[in-house]
């Protein structure tokens, strides 16, 4: 990004990103128990941005850890049993109320939910100095929520981390649980790059129209 600013704090349209995060759930359900978790360092600036822009949508402030895997772990053991847990990239501002709803339905009844979107550009697979073309229909973008039954979730966390473990549901799968796929939504892109958030206050606009 080519700023000291954490990028879930950078301004989207006068607002840090990880407040338009935090209101998408709110809009979906406004009795959702939000808990952000953010490095330690990070808090006290976290607090004044929520006091500078009066952001009053309550949520529980937590501490992250080492990695992705960490940071979720140290954090399930507070949560009670026979709930939904929904882990969401702080960055991903444009989840809509449907594809939020379509991972809580899924996981209520199969246990777990992950969404995705189809591929539309064409993919080749890449070994040593040749390259393949590979059937893209075979493959999917994965976003978040993922949501999860906590009691699966928290015994899934229980394991040893590995390297491999890039989200939730690997962690998940790794323990022998079968995956659920739902329809993800397009715009429901990860700020990483300077462009995507130049994409993000694109698609805002075109939400406020």
């Amino acid at each position: 990004m080519e700023t000291n600013v954490p990028k879930q704090f950078l301004l989207l349209k006068g607002v840090p990103v990880l407040m338009h995060t935090i209101r998408q759930f709110h809009r979906y359900d406004s009795t959702i128990s939000i808990h952000v978790i953010i490095p330690e360092s990070q808090v006290p600036y976290w607090k004044r941005l929520c006091e500078t822009h009066s952001f009053t949508i309550f949520h529980e402030i937590k501490t992250g850890g080492e990695t992705r895997f960490h940071s979720v772990k140290d954090n399930l053991y507070d949560i009670p049993d026979h709930c939904l847990i929904a882990v969401h990239d702080g960055v991903r501002p444009l989840v809509s109320s449907h594809t939020i709803g379509r991972c809580f339905e899924t996981a209520l009844e199969w246990g777990n939910a992950v969404p995705c979107i189809e591929i539309p550009e064409t993919l080749r697979m890449i070994e040593e100095k040749i390259s393949a073309q590979v059937d893209r229909s075979k493959f999917r973008l994965i976003q978040t929520p993922q949501v999860f039954e906590s009691g699966l979730l928290k015994k899934a966390y229980s394991q040893e981390f590995q390297t491999h473990f890039t989200d939730d549901a690997g962690v998940f799968e790794s323990m022998g649980h079968t995956i659920h796929l739902v329809e993800g939504n397009p715009e429901n892109i990860k700020i990483t790059l300077k462009k995507d958030l130049v994409i993000a206050t694109a698609l805002l606009g075109m939400q406020d129209q």
